[in-house]
């Protein structure tokens, strides 16, 4: 396309402002409901996944409740605990599982540091247990085999303990908090920020070893929690009622007492959660296609009747020698220039509103997700509006071709 082509298809798009602001409003809206959509999904699925992040996928998080069924001459609501031989139990008659490990939590607990405090849950834990909920260590270390064997006083603390306890900063390992009476040294920082977690949330944790918190809370051998991943290529949710009849059989619960023994299987949750994201995606394209190809069609239009009101000025161009391919390219082309000048203001304009959505999800320098399309998804927009441009273009362009000079010097 030469400079004088394309003065002359500026020239006819601008003879009626309006009817081809709205036309290109058209295809302006359907780029933002597919980009934008898509720049969305994408940075809503991210932060889901950051919730989610560091958690096995292949896990289950067992513990007690509640009897819902009477057994064994046990009247149903009985209270029972689960204790430290069922993780034996568990691997002996349960081979397919990698990993299991216990958890005690003690609520309300107060740690404190010269004058500043903060409220939080203490949580007895193993070193397998970064195995099932991974920690994101911003100083120091997790809880070792040494620390459990020895009962050491140390421990790890959460992210919200940590800039509440030290709302300066710098590593506070080797710095000794008092947690109710008890005072304890500081080995390391969990600066997880994902919601997924076990019988608590892990910013407001304070980790420390198993043994210790059975010692200090008189907690005998009783536990809160049993977490198990499955060994590689094992299904979870082939196993959970194999779980579920070691623990009931030795407490006397009803094997089938699903609500009694919770065997929470969190690989169907991260399954429902992809097949939702599946979902999701595929209505965005729906809806974001189905727009555009509305926009598509307002082009048409647009061109349809531009080209009914050029029959006189196409009928003059006929009769000096245009061919029919000279007609053909430069509606074609009219359309196109159409659609792409207002698809890609569409696409700028949503790339603003989706880096603004970011920066309003940002906290501490760090965007909670990226909420930004990405290269390729731009390209195929672009090359998207280009095959909607041809299309929108090729039926009044036939029309065009078919106009005869004859017809178009009796219309004038």
């Amino acid at each position: 396309m030469d400079f004088d082509s394309f003065s002359e298809i500026l020239n006819v798009l601008t003879r009626n402002k309006s009817r081809t602001f709205l036309t290109g409003f058209g295809v302006f809206w359907g780029v933002f409901m597919l980009v934008g959509l898509v720049g969305g999904g994408d940075g809503l699925k991210e932060i889901l996944n950051n919730n989610l992040a560091g958690f096995a996928t292949n896990s289950a998080v067992v513990w007690a409740q509640p009897t819902t069924k009477p057994y064994h001459g046990f009247r149903k609501g009985r209270q029972w605990t689960l204790n430290y031989d069922d993780i034996k139990r568990l691997r002996a008659h349960v081979p397919e599982l990698d990993v299991i490990t216990p958890t005690i939590s003690r609520w309300g607990a107060n740690a404190t540091h010269d004058d500043r405090s903060a409220s939080g849950i203490i949580k007895g834990v193993l070193p397998e247990m970064q195995k099932v909920s991974e920690p994101k260590m911003m100083y120091g270390r997790y809880i070792n085999q040494m620390d459990v064997n020895q009962g050491r006083k140390v421990c790890v603390i959460g992210k919200q303990v940590y800039k509440s306890l030290f709302p300066k900063g710098g590593d506070p390992c080797g710095d000794v908090i008092r947690i109710d009476s008890v005072y304890f040294s500081v080995v390391g920082v969990n600066y997880s920020d994902g919601n997924m977690n076990v019988n608590g949330n892990d910013q407001q944790a304070v980790f420390m070893p198993l043994s210790l918190v059975q010692q200090i809370y008189n907690r005998g051998h009783s536990v809160d929690i049993i977490c198990v991943t499955g060994k590689p290529g094992v299904v979870m949710s082939d196993i959970t009622d194999k779980i579920r009849h070691v623990i009931a059989k030795v407490h006397d619960v009803a094997p089938d007492d699903e609500k009694g023994v919770m065997v929470f299987n969190t690989e169907m949750m991260f399954s429902m959660v992809d097949n939702m994201f599946r979902g999701i995606n595929m209505l965005i394209w729906l809806v974001g296609i189905g727009t555009l190809l509305a926009g598509a069609i307002g082009v048409s239009n647009i061109m349809m009747v531009t080209v009914r009101e050029r029959t006189v000025e196409i009928g003059i161009r006929r009769a000096i020698g245009a061919t029919p391919r000279n007609i053909l390219s430069q509606i074609i082309q009219e359309s196109i220039l159409l659609t792409s000048i207002a698809g890609m203001s569409g696409i700028l304009f949503v790339v603003l509103v989706l880096q603004g959505l970011e920066m309003a999800n940002t906290t501490d320098g760090v965007a909670a997700a990226h909420f930004q399309i990405s290269f390729w998804t731009a390209i195929g927009a672009v090359l998207l509006l280009s095959v909607l441009g041809v299309l929108a273009g090729l039926a009044p362009a036939l029309r065009a071709m078919s106009i005869k000079p004859v017809d178009a010097m009796r219309d004038e």
